[in-house]
This record gives C-alpha cells, sequence and structure tokens, in this order.
C-alpha cells in the first residue's frame, strides 16, 4: 500500500510539473478556430500579446498572426515591422479594431511621426490576405508580409493598443509597457530580444529607472530628512550646531544627487522626440529653480540678531516646505509614468507614510518641550523679580 501511494504520489507530481510546463508555454498551446498552423511563436513580453508566424526565405513571405488578449471594449491594436531603426517612427504598422456596427476593421498605416492619426496608407512592403477577428475580449491579425530576407533574418518589431474615439484611434498611452513594447525578432532562430539604444548599448528603460531612483532618493527622501532634522533637532539645545551641520549636508548632498537626476530626466526628453510628459516636466523644472535659489539663498543668510533674519526664515520655510511637497507629488507621478511593479510604489508610500508619522510625533514633543520651557523661563523670571523686589524692601 505504502508503494502504490508513493508511486501515485510520484505520478501526480508528475503530471502536475508538466501541465504547468506547458501551461507556461502560452503560444505554443494555442489552436486558432480557424485550424490555421504556425511553425513559430513568441510570447511578447507585455500588453498580453503573442506572434504566431512562418517564414518562407525562398519567397520572402512572412505569415503571421498577432494576437492581443485580455483587451477591453473601445481599444484599438496594432503590430508593425520597422524596417529602418527600432522605435516607433518609420515602423509600418498593421491596426485593427472594432467598429460601432460590430464589424472588425483592419488596414494598413505607416508610422512617419510621434504624432501619427494611424491613417489608412499602402506599406513599404506588400501586404496581401489581410484580415482580422475579435471575440471573448481577443483581438487577433492575420496577414502576408513580403519581406526578402536582411540583416540575417533579424527584424524589428513594435506592437501597441490605445483607445477610441467612436471608429477613431486615440494616440496610445506614452508610460509603462505601452513604451516597453519593441523587440527584434530572429525569423530564422525563432529567437526575439530587446532592443536598445544610446551609448554603451543602455536601454532607454534604464535610464528611465536611473532617473526614477536619483529623484526619489534625493528630492523625496533626503530632502524631507533633513528637513525634519532642522525642525526637530534645534529644539534640543544638546543638538547646537551639530544639528545644523547634519541639514546642510543633507540637503546638499539631495540637491546633487538630484541635479544628476534631474539633468538625466532632460537628456531622456531630448532622446524621445514626440513622446512628452508635460506635467511631471514642468513640476521637474520648478522643483529644480526653487531648490537651487534656496541653497544660494544659504550665502545671504542674515545672522539670528539681524532685524531681517525673521524675513529670511518666512523664506527659506516656505520655498523649503514647496519643495518637499513638489518633490513627493513628482516623484508618485513618476512612478505613474514608468509603472514599475507594485512593490516600489508601495515602499515609497511607506517610507512617505513613516517620515509624516515621525513629524507628526515630533512636533508634538517639540510643542511639549517649548511649552515646558516657555512655563519654566517665565517662572524663573517671576522668582527673579519677587526676589529683586522683596530685596528693595532692605535697601
Amino acid at each position: 500500500m505504502a508503494i502504490s501511494s508513493n508511486l501515485l504520489l510520484c505520478l501526480s507530481l508528475f503530471i502536475f510539473i508538466i501541465t504547468k510546463s506547458a501551461l507556461a508555454q502560452k503560444c505554443s498551446n494555442y489552436k486558432f478556430s480557424t485550424n490555421r498552423l504556425f511553425e513559430s511563436c513568441n510570447d511578447l513580453p507585455v500588453l498580453d500579446s503573442f506572434l504566431h508566424y512562418t517564414y518562407d526565405s525562398s519567397s520572402g513571405n512572412l505569415q503571421i498572426a498577432y494576437r492581443h488578449t485580455k483587451l477591453t471594449p473601445g481599444k484599438w491594436v496594432a503590430w508593425a515591422v520597422n524596417p529602418t531603426s527600432t522605435g516607433m517612427v518609420g515602423a509600418q504598422a498593421i491596426v485593427a479594431y472594432p467598429q460601432s456596427d460590430g464589424t472588425v476593421r483592419a488596414y494598413t498605416s505607416p508610422i512617419s511621426s510621434y504624432q501619427t492619426s494611424l491613417l489608412e496608407a499602402e506599406l513599404s512592403f506588400n501586404v496581401s490576405q489581410l484580415s482580422a477577428t475579435y471575440q471573448n475580449n481577443e483581438m487577433v491579425i492575420y496577414a502576408i508580409l513580403n519581406l526578402p530576407l536582411a540583416n540575417g533574418g533579424i527584424i524589428n518589431t513594435v506592437w501597441q493598443d490605445g483607445s477610441l474615439s467612436g471608429n477613431n484611434p486615440l494616440p496610445h498611452p506614452t508610460s509603462g509597457n505601452n513604451v516597453r513594447s519593441v523587440s527584434t525578432l530572429n525569423l530564422v532562430s525563432g529567437a526575439s530580444g530587446s532592443t536598445s539604444t544610446g551609448a554603451g548599448g543602455a536601454s532607454k528603460l534604464r535610464k528611465r529607472n536611473i532617473h526614477g531612483i536619483l529623484n526619489g532618493v534625493s528630492w523625496g527622501i533626503m530632502m524631507p530628512i533633513g528637513a525634519i532634522i532642522a525642525r526637530y533637532l534645534k529644539v534640543s539645545k544638546s543638538a547646537d550646531p551639530a544639528w545644523f551641520y547634519l541639514h546642510v549636508f543633507c540637503q546638499s548632498s539631495a540637491y546633487i544627487i538630484g541635479v544628476a537626476g534631474w539633468a538625466t530626466g532632460l537628456k531622456l526628453g531630448n532622446e524621445s522626440a514626440g513622446i512628452q510628459f508635460t506635467f511631471h516636466r514642468a513640476v521637474g523644472i520648478a522643483l529644480f529653480c526653487l531648490a537651487t535659489i534656496q541653497v544660494f539663498a544659504m550665502f545671504l543668510r542674515p545672522k539670528p540678531e539681524h532685524k531681517y533674519r525673521v524675513y529670511w526664515n518666512i523664506y527659506h520655510h516656505t520655498v523649503g516646505y514647496s519643495v518637499i511637497i513638489l518633490a513627493v507629488v513628482n516623484v508618485f507621478k513618476g512612478l505613474d509614468i514608468l509603472s514599475p511593479e507594485k512593490q516600489w510604489r508601495n515602499a515609497y508610500t511607506a517610507i512617505i507614510v513613516v517620515l509624516g508619522i515621525v513629524a507628526v510625533v515630533l512636533e508634538g514633543f517639540t510643542w511639549y518641550v517649548v511649552i515646558k520651557r516657555g512655563k519654566a523661563e517665565a517662572s524663573a523670571k517671576t522668582s527673579q523679580r519677587v526676589g529683586n523686589d522683596g530685596r528693595s524692601l532692605y535697601v
């Protein structure tokens, strides 16, 4: 009985592993309702998309079936080959979307700029047998492309989705997975991979991540910590002047790192013509300008006893807190643009919440110390005055 049970357990485990492995190969196990067969397929890395294809090197014909799953109503999809570069401009696209009358429209559209309206026109290569189906939230585009073998059989591919206004495609999102839907495909070996841009092969996505990390750490974390140090450590007389040097060091380091992140963002903007994040960019520029004048204002700081010191303090606090608010807002806006794994947003949210709780607790403690110290000083002054009055009776 024990041997039979072990055999059954092993058999069940084997079946589970085989089944799980088979299910993991999403595109290779897919069966088309039209009973079409393709020699190769690729699970595309983003946008719930798959490419099935057969390439005939003798004729140069590439027979494709592009599948886009989990497609909500009112959306368009596109798959494209870019013969000239790895980006969107120059892509020769096949577009499809369900129309308001229930039919599916499929057509070709060459992309000549980032401000495309996906107008119908002929591509730079021949396309035949173009059709599309839409059912169960899945769009499938069928076509035969005439692509003579070149560049070792490697082609640049792009795929997208976006919203519709009636029967008119609207621009697709310019953040998250919609800017990651670019890859290369080797028609001979079937291998696919992400494209790279920039010096040293560094991808734009990596540059965006560096930009996000630098700005998140500097403006979004170090700046608030520096403000907490200045506001709550100086209440302790024993911390003077250590709190001041800690505050200056923290804010200066945050500014230097933040400038590096800001410059990275400007470089990304220059390299991504047509992709604009207006609000994020405007807040970033305002943040940089305010932080810069805040740094240079340190050289104009009056001495504590100077009559204009109170006005300088008002300015310093107003600009400082404005920088922190703008920084936190822009970090969250940047997270919306990058669309990283959920734990990154959760981690930053947790850090801000913890800093907020610390600030609230220290604010209460600070007021307690200040009020208590004020009462003690008032009591000491009263005792001194009474003592002086008593001595005067005997003068």
